[in-house]
């Protein structure tokens, strides 16, 4: 280690095994580490985190329970506008970081006001030089802080030699409302996932023959269960059902921001309910446009733009057990390529090119957030990012 620091960095930190080693990595580097976790309701040990965390020599080590706004700002905004992506993604695009699942927008203004406590001079995180997530979470960055310094250790050639073992042949992202599994042997879109791949849900084949049914209120869009009322609280009841009649598996190719195709699968009664509530025009306009534009936002991971306050701001006035799981899917048109997709190795595919591509897709959001923060309207704490300015 050097003898001066070079400064502080806010690391994005997971547990496991590319983190821990960017972590050792920038304190090799001359930095001071700062660990930062949220919990957004996957099943993880914090405290065997945590411990790795100090003993591998992070300076200290936060974890931030962020479960409540992840429904309450994110998710439930996305379920008013029946965000869709690909037709059949639902939702995912809220996964957390991809070292440790996508964590959600709301963990990047968490972290920068962390950033901004701690005196950090750089933030980081351990997301590859292949998939959407480093564009999400840099692009979040720079729409809060556009003069913040990232350090994207995957993208720097030849920096931390971690490879895929046979023992997890895939990764794995989870949250409250979601978990999804990709790279590995599911980068061959014809693969079946293995039945011992799915970990949130009862296989269709052995859930039970007889339904259960709920009742379930939905007001001004968000669900308002008379039993349960805290939303946290509905998300866990309404989970452990779904998890026992194997609700929500779907095996999808999708088109990742950055040009390359994905194969990945996902765990994740709305929208039946606006047949009555909605006028036909007002869901006709909202479907055209808003559920559209929102969850390409979501996905792009361009949460903190100008073009997410206008959306959201047209939210509100919308307001007013059998499974088909596909198991795979094979094409001779050569469009999917599994080499390029592939975690494992780079297919032609070159990693700091990305940085080039983020740098030109946030050019616009930097120029905003300067603008915010000239006005006044700058901020990166819940009430400064959520809503629309004025």
């Amino acid at each position: 280690m050097a003898s001066t620091s070079k400064g502080r960095v806010l690391l994005a930190y997971s547990g496991g095994l590319d983190t821990s080693c960017i972590l050792a990595w920038l304190i090799e580097q001359g930095y001071e580490v700062i660990a930062f976790m949220a919990d957004v309701g996957q099943e993880e040990d914090f405290e065997a985190a945590r411990k790795k965390a100090l003993a591998v020599g992070a300076k200290k080590f936060y974890l931030h329970d962020l479960k409540r706004e992840f429904v309450t700002e994110l998710i439930y905004p996305a379920m008013q506008a029946n965000c869709i992506y690909e037709v059949s993604c639902t939702v995912s695009f809220l996964r957390r970081d991809r070292h440790h699942g996508m964590q959600n927008v709301y963990l990047l203004g968490t972290s920068l006001a962390l950033a901004d406590t701690e005196g950090c001079d750089y933030v980081s995180h351990g997301c590859t030089g292949k998939g959407n997530d480093q564009v999400r979470f840099e692009l979040a960055f720079y729409g809060l802080r556009p003069d913040i310094k990232v350090i994207a250790p995957w993208r720097m050639p030849g920096t931390i030699p971690v490879q895929q073992t046979t023992a997890k042949p895939w990764s794995t992202d989870e949250n409250l409302f979601h978990i999804s599994y990709e790279a590995g042997i599911l980068e061959d879109p014809n693969v079946t996932p293995p039945h011992d791949m799915w970990q949130l849900t009862t296989s269709p084949e052995a859930a039970p023959a007889e339904p259960e049914r709920l009742s379930i209120e939905f007001k001004a869009g968000p669900p308002n269960q008379k039993t349960f009322t805290d939303p946290v609280e509905i998300f866990w009841v309404l989970n452990a059902l779904a998890r026992k009649h194997g609700v929500g598996r779907i095996n999808i190719v999708e088109n990742r921001f950055i040009g390359v195709k994905s194969h990945l699968s996902c765990a994740a009664a709305h929208m039946d309910i606006e047949g009555l509530t909605l006028d036909r025009n007002v869901r006709a306009l909202r479907d055209q446009f808003v559920t559209i534009e929102f969850s390409r936002i979501l996905y792009n991971g361009t949460f903190f733009s100008p073009e997410r306050e206008f959306i959201t701001s047209a939210i509100p006035a919308s307001q007013r057990t059998g499974n088909v799981i596909i198991e795979g899917r094979y094409s001779e048109e050569g469009l999917y390529d599994e080499a390029q997709s592939s975690m494992d190795e780079l297919g032609g595919f070159e990693p700091t090119d990305t940085s080039g591509f983020i740098q030109i897709q946030s050019i616009r959001i930097k120029k905003w957030a300067q603008s915010n923060i000239r006005k006044g309207q700058g901020g990166v704490r819940a009430k400064d990012v959520y809503g629309s300015r004025a």
